[in-house]
Parts: C-alpha cells; structure tokens; sequence
C-alpha cells in the first residue's frame, strides 16, 4: 500500500509466463523488471527506471515517490532473490 491509499504490484520477469509477483492483481500501479536486470550487482531502480529496463504503470507521482524512497528497489531485490 502506498500513500493514498493505492496498491503496488512488483514483478520480476524469470521467463515468458513464469513472473514472481508481490501485490494485488488489482494494483493502482505495477513496476516489471527482467530477473537478469533486478539481480545484476549495484543495481538502482531508479537507473533501471530511467533507461528503461523497469517499466512502471499507474500515477507518475505515485512511481516515482516509491522510487525516490526506496521501496521499489527493496521490493524488486526481495523478488531477483526468490527467482
């Protein structure tokens, strides 16, 4: 749940149909990430964002405040660490 009172989801790509998932199926913003990009060594969402190897969907703000705080990046670590 992010301010507001809107859902997240995070997805980290492993193959074409096998995603590890965190969050409602009905989330007011989703964040997909390739595994081989979520897990490579330094990684920051926010590059990863820029460059567009993250894909976001949902309010810009909303995106980026997860961004800026963090929790996208934490969210998306926990994920690369499960595939």
């Amino acid at each position: 749940m992010i301010d507001g009172g809107a859902s997240v989801q995070y997805r980290v790509v492993v193959a074409k149909k096998d995603e590890r998932i965190e969050g409602p199926d009905d989330a007011d913003g989703v964040f997909t990430i390739p595994v081989a990009d979520a897990a490579a060594d330094g990684v920051d969402a926010t590059v990863a964002f820029q460059r567009g190897k993250l894909k976001a969907a949902g309010d810009t703000g909303e995106i980026l405040e997860l961004l800026k705080s963090g929790a996208a990046a934490a969210a998306i670590a926990q994920l690369a660490a499960e595939a």
